[in-house]
């Protein structure tokens, strides 16, 4: 068996759950999904015009040259329209993260005074026709999925001769993890309402034809800091089209969250509830259920599926939280619970089964040691380019 591990740049903290382009993985092989283009305009009709009597006509004029500007335009362009100064419409402010591909900012709107968030994508970073058609799918679905409850609001996405800039809704509340910690008091009522929210992004994604493909907590913020913040799912770098039937086999996806028919090159859209299951067990235990030293044991505990419910603190959760897990984690995709059946699990619904009695408070810190895991080892548990088995 090979493993080749993509070795990046360490990212700085996430902004709107982007790390602007380092929490990507990137395929040096050509992708299989295809990019899903904009339907064309419907042409309008067209007049029938009478035949006019023909008048002399003047000497034909040489033909113009194409200005170098106008040829810029023409080769360089990705988003398929002409390039646009993105300060003629916000000003951009303070830096809020970095990564690999690109810098993210504080942008004002100049219309309104309005505060956003702006991804900068260096182009000199978008090599490739696939990483240049992976900018332009991530645009694409966000503008089919803005609106939407518990994801991020798109604004709008430009293109100068230097970058690529997607202008998006700022989620100041920071990550998920962050704030259960810093809240102190945690319960199974409350992991319930976080799960309803994570599947609800599931529900919305496969409903409207997206499978997401890389669910994890870094890539949920919230809203603001305030109580009662909704939780914001804001990085669709991975997700695609679902086509129906098509049977997909790149891998994709963060090493703990993948689930084994991605490592098995066979998957489709069922891998979502893996990952929403994965992060499930993390809020009711505070530790992933399949943990290695290596990737290639993470890669072995998750095919072979074995699922702890015998350590602290499962013998205090909930029968019922603990059968939700297990349909998540259901090894054959074609038996695994739906995102809609999730949504109606007793366990999980507003006012169900979860219980507000707190729990085990080596939860939370267990939870605060897993999110504070050394960046170099998270970087290379990234599932990498090729996995041959």
């Amino acid at each position: 068996m090979g493993l080749c591990i993509s070795k990046e740049k360490v990212p700085e903290p996430d902004v709107n759950g982007h790390r602007s382009g380092a929490n990507v993985v990137r395929h040096q092989q050509r992708r299989q999904e295809p990019v899903v283009q904009a339907q064309p305009k419907i042409p309008a009709q067209q007049t029938h015009l009478l035949p006019e009597r023909r008048q002399p006509q003047p000497p034909a004029a040489a033909p113009v040259k194409p200005s170098p500007h106008s040829l810029v335009h023409k080769q360089d362009t990705i988003l398929g329209k002409p390039f646009e100064d993105i300060k003629a419409h916000y000003t951009l402010g303070k830096e809020l993260g970095r990564g690999q591909f690109g810098v993210t900012y504080l942008c004002t709107e100049n219309s309104t005074g309005h505060t956003y968030a702006c991804k900068s994508i260096s182009k000199r970073k978008l090599v490739s026709k696939n990483d240049k058609d992976d900018i332009k799918r991530e645009i694409q679905i966000m503008q089919h999925l803005t609106g939407q409850a518990n994801i991020v609001e798109f604004k709008g996405a430009y293109e100068d001769k230097q970058s690529v800039h997607l202008v998006m809704e700022l989620c100041a509340g920071g990550e998920l993890f962050d704030r259960i910690i810093a809240k102190g008091h945690y319960s199974e009522r409350a992991a319930a309402t976080i799960c309803r929210a994570i599947v609800n992004v599931v529900h919305i994604c496969h409903f409207m034809g997206v499978m997401h493909r890389d669910l994890k907590p870094e890539n949920f913020l919230l809203s603001s800091k305030e109580e009662g913040a909704l939780l914001k799912a804001t990085d669709f770098g991975l997700s695609v089209f679902i086509e129906e039937g098509k049977v997909y086999r790149d891998i994709v996806g963060s090493a703990y969250y993948v689930a084994p028919e991605v490592l098995r090159r066979n998957y489709g859209k069922e891998i979502d509830i893996w990952s929403a299951g994965v992060i499930l067990y993390i809020l009711l235990s505070g530790v992933p259920p399949f943990w290695a030293e290596t990737e290639k044991g993470i890669f072995d505990a998750i095919l072979q599926g074995d699922i702890d419910f015998e350590s602290a603190p499962w013998p205090s959760i909930s029968n019922s939280a603990k059968d939700l897990v297990r349909k998540m984690l259901t090894q054959d995709p074609k038996k695994r619970i739906t995102s809609s059946q999730v949504l109606e699990h007793p366990w999980i619904i507003e006012g169900g089964e979860a219980s507000d009695k707190p729990i085990d408070n080596a939860v939370l810190f267990r939870m605060k040691q897993f999110r504070a895991m050394n960046k170099l080892k998270k970087l290379a548990l990234k599932v990498g380019f090729f996995f041959d088995r």
